[in-house]
């Protein structure tokens, strides 16, 4: 536990950003678990669909800083060579 006023406030202020960075990798997950059902399914056109919404949410949890611009990229680029091998 925090022993400083200071630490105190930190705490605090460390709990409240929490839940907005969680509340954001859900988002993000979840944007990206669509898209691997759909993927399954061999539904393509759905997938492609879905992606703009799945870049959002991976653009604005990479902007928060829940996740390195690197692994933004990356996951982004993972999704799209996924969808692609639908034939």
């Amino acid at each position: 536990m925090a022993n400083t006023a200071s630490a105190k406030k930190a705490l605090r202020s460390s709990l409240k950003k929490r839940v907005f960075n969680v509340r954001r990798k859900r988002a993000m997950r979840d944007a990206v678990k669509d898209i691997g059902v759909l993927i399954a399914q061999k539904k393509k056109k759905e997938a492609e669909a879905l992606l703009p919404q799945a870049y959002s949410a991976i653009d604005k949890a990479q902007k928060r800083g829940v996740m390195k611009k690197n692994t933004a990229a990356r996951k982004k680029s993972r999704l799209v060579v996924r969808i692609r091998r639908i034939s």
